[in-house]
């Protein structure tokens, strides 16, 4: 077995998909969220993954799993990660395909190879901690556990799916994960706060690619057969042909349902608790709550506050302010907004409503409008 303090053994997948349909209209299918600098610094969210995973691995030990659309925009921000190590998926399937492909690659390479999964559109405030807690994982992974990072719960969140922890497994800090737990009410994420049993589902995950494939074929025969025919042409001529004709086939279907709710209810998945300043940037009241703001409470995304270039703010408050059309922004005696202005769309809404942008999108889908998505 691997020993535990051969750290340079990880390998990380960052599944690059989905649009970020609740950062309209900055976020867009052909250039979602994963690829915006919305990190507080020049770097997308996308880049900013890589570089706090290098203290654990190296670049051509990490894997990207994204779309067609998205390619070549990845590859242009990830020049150090080796143009093979970008996995292209032929259309999205979810989670589950595109981290399963990513296993079954690294497993033709290192059979018993460590691999972590983690989402290109996080923001992650302590990079320390976060890398030891992946370290601690990774003992866990190395007893053939399917690990998830826990992220400890800091409020009743009613937007995450919650992990329900048991014992602890042997004498580190891993717990034995009893269940998954949908996103709650709110009256039901309080008492899972208040109990302290429970983890926010960050969706991030540490295993043995031998042990993830089996279990996916366990519980998932169908598309484990899919991505094995598909994995073994993949250093062969016939890659693009097997991958068209099967990846279509494969279940639509996240990660979380089809592997690591089945293998909890049988004691095969572990967790140790995070605290490092986690945050999915699923919305702009979220983004204005975790980037610098100015006196006044007010996010400008994309460029420092007090550089005024481009935005006009005059007895406002608690705005977040997105600025990209090469418009100036100005905003006068209005508080607790959001003001996104794109060159072809201009968003403003509360920012206690910030969720609901997403149902824009559903209703410019219906009608057929489709160049704004």
């Amino acid at each position: 077995m691997r020993m535990s303090d051969n750290q340079g053994g990880l390998y990380a997948v960052i599944p690059a998909g989905g649009s970020g349909t609740r950062l309209w209209p900055l976020s867009r299918a052909g250039h979602p969220k994963f690829l915006h600098p919305l990190t507080g610094t020049d770097a997308s969210l996308l880049q900013a993954t890589v570089d706090r995973l290098l203290p654990m691995t190296e670049t051509d030990h990490i894997f990207v799993v994204t779309g067609v659309a998205h390619a070549a925009a990845v590859a242009r921000q990830l020049t150090a990660v080796p143009e093979e190590n970008i996995l292209v998926e032929p259309s999205p399937r979810d989670s589950c395909a595109a981290i399963a492909l990513a296993a079954a690659v690294i497993a033709r390479r290192e059979p018993e190879a460590i691999m972590g999964a983690f989402a290109a559109d996080h923001l992650i405030a302590n990079g320390e901690h976060f890398i030891d807690v992946i370290r601690q994982a990774m003992n866990g992974a190395e007893q053939g556990l399917l690990m998830t990072l826990g992220i400890t719960p800091t409020r009743p969140e009613t937007g995450y799916g919650y992990v329900q922890c048991g014992n602890p497994v042997g004498d580190g800090p891993v717990l034995a994960v009893e269940e998954f737990k949908e996103k709650p009410s709110y009256e039901v994420a309080e008492s899972y706060v208040k109990s302290g049993n429970y983890l926010w589902n960050a969706g991030m995950f540490v295993w043995r690619v031998d042990v993830f494939l089996n279990e996916l074929a366990r519980q998932q025969p169908q598309l484990h057969a899919g991505i094995a025919r598909i994995a073994q042409a993949w250093d062969s001529p016939t890659r693009e042909d097997v991958l068209g004709e099967v990846w279509p086939t494969l279940p639509r279907i996240s990660v979380d349902y089809a592997v690591m709710e089945g293998a909890a209810a049988v004691g095969r998945v572990g967790t140790v608790p995070g605290d490092f300043g986690w945050n999915d940037v699923g919305d702009f009241h979220t983004l204005g709550e975790v980037l610098a703001a100015d006196q006044s409470g007010n996010v400008v995304v994309g460029q420092d506050p007090s550089a005024g270039v481009g935005v006009m703010l005059r007895e406002s408050e608690n705005l977040v302010v997105v600025p990209t059309s090469g418009r100036l922004v100005a905003a006068l005696g209005v508080r607790d907004l959001i003001i996104v202005d794109t060159p072809d769309a201009v968003l403003v809404c509360p920012r206690d409503r910030a969720q609901e942008v997403k149902s824009i999108v559903d209703e410019l889908k219906e009608t057929g409008r489709l160049s704004y998505i």
